[in-house]
C-alpha cells in the first residue's frame, strides 16, 4: 500500500517488516489522521481508519455498505469474478438481505448451542495433540492450530472426513493469495474447485437430509427462502471463517504466550483467567487486521476526513485495538485489563457470528496443548518465525508456528 500524498506512514505498509510488526506504523498513522488516504496493491484508493472510536463508529455505520454489488468495479477489480460464485452471503450485503441471511444461521452459534460442542472439541483437541511427538520440532499451525477449527466447522457443516484436506488447502489458497498474475490464477484455480466441490455435496445433502448445518440450509433453500448461489456462498463463508481466523487465534496466542513465561505460568496458577486471556490476546495481536470490505455510499466524514462517495474504507481493528486514547498502555499483555469493547470481533451488524464458538475453541486449545507440554517452547528464535505475506491486508497470522513440544 503506498502512500496518495507520498509523505505518510501508510508507504510503510505492505512491506515485509509492517508485517512482523505493523503496530508502531500504526500508532504513526493515528497521529497523522482519522482517515488516511492509500492506495492498495489492486490499483483502488481507499482510506485507512487506524483510532478506536471512529473505527468503532465506521463499523456500525450504514453510510459504510458492504454490498459488493454498490460497488461492482471495485469489488471485480479486488477480488476478481471468480469470487463471485462463493461471495454471494451475508457479509457481502445489507439491510433486509443481510438480516434474512445471518437468521438462517443463526441458531446454529447460539450459547447453549455451542456450549453442546464443548466436549467433542475437547475430544478433537485430545486427537490432534496426541499426534504430536514429546521433544520433535513440529509446525504448530499445521499439526493443531488449523486442524482444529477446521475439523469442528467441517463436522458441523457435515463435510465428510475424506474431504477435509482438500478443503482446508483451497480455503488456504484463497486467503493466502496476492494481486500477482500467478496468484490470481492459484486463487482462481482454489474458488473453482470449492464451488463444485460445495455443488455436490449440496446435491448430496438433497439426496440424505441429515441434521447437519448444510443440511439445514438446503431445506431452507428448497422452502425458498434463500436461492441456490446465495446457498452455495452461505456454506462457503460459514467454512472459511468457521476456521481461518480461530486457527490465526491460537497461533497467535501461542506465538505471544511463549515469548511471555509471566504470563504463561500467571494462566497455569489461575486458570479461571484463560477467558480473559483469549480476550487480551484478541485485543493485542488477533486474527482480523482489518475489517472486510466497504465503501462510502454517500459523502461522509470521518474525523476531520471527508470519505467521498464511492471511496472504499479500510476499517484498521489491529490499529484500533491497540489505541492508547481506549487501551491505557495498549502495547503489554495484561490480563487484568479491562478490555471490554475490543473489536477483535468487529461490531454493529455484522458482529462475527461464530464468536463464542472461536472463543470456545481458543479457551481449550491454549488450556490443553499448555497442560500437555508445559515445558514447549520456540523451536526457532521469534523473528525467524514467519508471518503471513505482505499481500494479505485481512488477516493478521503465522504462516508456521515451529515450536519444540515437551
Amino acid at each position: 500500500m503506498t502512500d496518495i500524498a507520498g509523505s505518510s506512514p501508510v508507504s510503510e505498509m505492505f512491506t515485509a517488516d509492517f508485517r512482523r510488526d505493523p503496530y508502531p506504523t500504526y500508532a504513526r498513522l493515528r497521529e497523522s489522521g482519522a482517515a488516511c488516504p492509500v492506495t492498495a496493491p489492486h490499483g483502488f484508493p481507499a482510506y485507512v481508519v487506524t483510532r478506536y472510536e471512529d473505527a468503532r463508529a465506521a463499523l456500525a455505520d450504514p453510510r459504510l455498505s458492504k454490498d459488493m454489488y454498490g460497488a461492482w468495479e471495485a469489488y471485480v477489480a479486488i477480488f476478481g469474478d471468480s469470487s463471485v460464485h462463493l461471495d454471494d452471503n451475508m457479509i457481502n450485503s445489507d439491510g433486509a438481505k443481510h438480516t434474512r441471511l445471518r437468521r438462517l444461521v443463526n441458531l446454529a452459534f447460539t450459547p447453549r448451542r455451542v456450549e453442546a460442542l464443548r466436549p467433542r472439541v475437547q475430544a478433537i483437541t485430545d486427537e490432534l495433540l496426541d499426534r504430536i511427538a514429546p521433544g520433535v520440532p513440529v509446525d504448530l499451525m499445521a499439526a493443531f492450530g488449523f486442524p482444529l477449527p477446521i475439523t469442528v466447522i467441517c463436522e458441523l457443516l457435515g463435510v465428510p472426513e475424506a474431504d477435509r484436506a482438500d478443503v482446508q488447502r483451497w480455503s488456504a489458497t484463497v486467503a493466502h493469495t496476492g494481486f500477482d498474475e500467478e496468484s490470481t490464477r492459484a486463487q482462481q484455480e482454489a474458488e473453482g474447485k470449492l464451488h463444485e466441490f460445495l455443488v455436490d455435496l449440496i446435491a448430496r445433502k438433497r439426496a440424505e437430509r441429515g441434521d447437519d448445518l448444510l443440511g439445514s440450509l438446503v431445506s431452507a433453500r428448497d422452502d425458498d427462502r434463500l436461492d441456490e448461489r446465495e446457498l452455495v456462498s452461505s456454506a462457503w463463508l460459514l467454512l472459511f471463517a468457521g476456521h481461518e481466523t480461530t486457527g490465526n487465534l491460537i497461533g497467535n496466542s501461542v506465538f505471544h504466550l511463549l515469548q511471555r513465561p509471566d504470563r504463561l505460568a500467571e494462566l497455569r496458577a489461575r486458570p479461571e483467567l484463560l477467558p480473559q486471556a483469549v480476550e487480551e490476546l484478541l485485543r493485542f495481536d488477533g486474527p482480523a487486521e482489518n475489517a472486510t470490505f466497504r465503501y462510502a455510499t454517500e459523502e461522509l466524514r470521518i474525523g476531520d476526513q471527508v470519505i467521498p462517495r464511492g471511496a472504499l474504507v479500510q476499517i484498521a481493528i489491529a490499529a484500533a485495538n491497540r489505541d492508547p486514547a481506549r487501551f491505557p498502555d495498549p502495547d503489554t499483555v495484561d490480563f487484568g485489563r479491562n478490555n471490554s469493547g475490543h473489536l477483535g470481533f468487529g461490531h454493529g451488524a455484522h458482529y462475527c457470528l461464530g464468536a463464542s464458538l472461536a472463543r470456545m475453541e481458543a479457551q481449550i486449545a491454549l488450556a490443553t496443548l499448555f497442560a500437555r507440554f508445559p515445558g514447549i517452547q520456540l523451536a526457532v528464535p521469534p523473528e525467524q518465525v514467519p508471518w503471513l505475506g505482505v499481500e494479505i491486508p485481512a488477516f493478521r497470522g503465522l504462516a508456521e508456528l515451529p515450536v519444540l513440544p515437551a
